[in-house]
């Protein structure tokens, strides 16, 4: 039992993480990277698409993302939904083809950019020790219920303690990474 517990704490600290890296990848550097444009829709067909589903984005150059889209009449919708995006992306059109040109980051906007990267990793945190106290929970339930004994209990506590750590630990490597990239100019 207390190793479901621990394994359940496991899956959902990992999960924490996953989306940190997703939210991570939201926060643009200077550098083009298709994920970039993962948070925009499109509706297509009256279904809400997202982007990817509907176009080919490819990294043309560093600094530059090309998106193709399959059908051509898609192009003013994509422009407008990347120009109403808080992404602060101004796309250009040459036929069938969207051109974004990442801009330069500004000191100021590196800053506040590291602000958001802080401000998710600091999430993850709370996430990843919210799940810590649910799984230690848990076993004092089957403490309580004298399923288990204390000596188990306080091993099992001390397991899920060093999960704990070292999911933090990576929160915070991928903290000082995310900062590395966004300070590089």
């Amino acid at each position: 039992m207390i190793d479901d517990i621990k394994k359940e704490a496991e899956g959902r600290m990992q999960k924490a993480l996953d989306a940190l890296g997703a939210n991570f990848n939201k926060i643009r550097t200077g550098r083009a990277h298709p994920s970039i444009l993962d948070g925009i829709h499109i509706s297509y067909y009256g279904a809400d698409s997202p982007l990817s589903q509907v176009a080919n984005i490819n990294v043309e150059d560093a600094r530059t993302l090309t998106v193709t889209p399959w059908e051509k009449q898609l192009v003013p919708e994509i422009e407008k939904a990347i120009m109403k995006s808080d992404l602060g992306l101004n796309p250009s059109t040459a036929g069938a083809v969207i051109r974004i040109p990442m801009p330069m980051l500004t000191e100021e906007t590196r800053k506040n950019f590291i602000k958001q990267a802080k401000s998710e990793a600091e999430n993850a945190r709370v996430s990843i020790r919210n799940n810590r106290r649910d799984a230690l929970a848990e076993v004092k339930a089957l403490l309580k219920d004298k399923e288990i004994s204390e000596d188990d209990e306080r091993r099992a506590g001390d397991e899920i303690q060093k999960l704990t750590d070292k999911y933090v630990a990576e929160v915070e490597k991928a903290l000082s990474a995310k900062e590395k990239d966004l300070m590089e100019i």
